[in-house]
């Protein structure tokens, strides 16, 4: 599920996802960083996953929940994910709503 937000801000997208509670990832493999916040204690799944498009003007914030790990090896699907579903629209409304308190346009 996508988040736009459009216009010049005092805040970057990265830095205000971090402020949701998500730990920044660098993917070597894959060359993209993204970000992720496990639902529950140690365990690496199930976890909200997002990747942030920074543009001239504004950014997009991209989650979706990871179920489980990715598999790989003769796999039709890299993971188990949901794009939408209540828990996937939830975390945003919740994303949101910490985004739109720490965001100031750019003067």
């Amino acid at each position: 599920m996508k988040i736009v937000y459009r216009g010049q801000f005092t805040m970057a997208g990265r830095d205000l996802i971090r402020r949701c509670g998500y730990g920044e990832h660098y993917d070597r493999q894959a060359g993209k960083t993204s970000y992720s916040k496990h639902l529950g204690g140690a365990a690496r799944y199930p976890r909200f996953h997002a990747y942030v498009t920074e543009y001239e003007q504004g950014f997009e914030i991209d989650l979706h929940l990871d179920q489980k790990a990715p598999v790989y090896a003769g796999a039709s699907h890299a993971h188990n994910a949901d794009y939408d579903g209540s828990a996937v629209v939830n975390e945003v409304e919740r994303i949101k709503t910490i985004i739109d308190r720490h965001l100031k346009p750019k003067s």
